[in-house]
């Protein structure tokens, strides 16, 4: 069964990079379909998936997030990373690291918080001077 752990500063100052880093074990990043993504929950507020990156090293990003939103991945770790630019104290949430169970055919199936299975525990990010 695939294991994700989050890890990176739980504190970042408004208009820095939040920088958060996902560890998978027990699959590879790099096998056929499957794709990596964050999805974060502001507090007293629902999920919002906000990229994923695919086996192939592919990226989607939330049309709301994208202009700040970067993913990107090291093989020879089997580690995917989120990098948000610009915070603000609005960026304050959980951030998870998600993967599906099963591979996903289309990019719309990646695109969606229902098409994740397996996740991180979490980890808070406030955005705070």
């Amino acid at each position: 069964q695939v294991q994700l752990q989050e890890s990176g500063p739980g504190l970042v100052t408004p208009s820095q990079t939040l920088s958060l880093t996902c560890t998978v074990s027990g699959g590879s990043i790099t096998t056929a379909y499957y794709a990596w993504g964050w999805i974060r929950q502001p507090p007293g507020k629902g999920l919002e998936w906000m990229g994923v990156i695919t086996y192939s090293g592919n990226t989607y990003y939330s049309p709301s997030l994208k202009s700040r939103t970067s993913i990107s991945r090291d093989t020879s770790k089997n580690q995917f990373s989120l990098q948000l630019t610009s915070v603000t104290p609005e960026d304050t949430a959980v951030y998870y690291c998600a993967a599906p169970s099963v591979p996903l055919a289309t990019v719309q199936a990646m695109c969606v918080i229902q098409g994740y299975d397996y996740w991180g525990q979490g980890t808070q990010v406030t955005v705070s001077s």
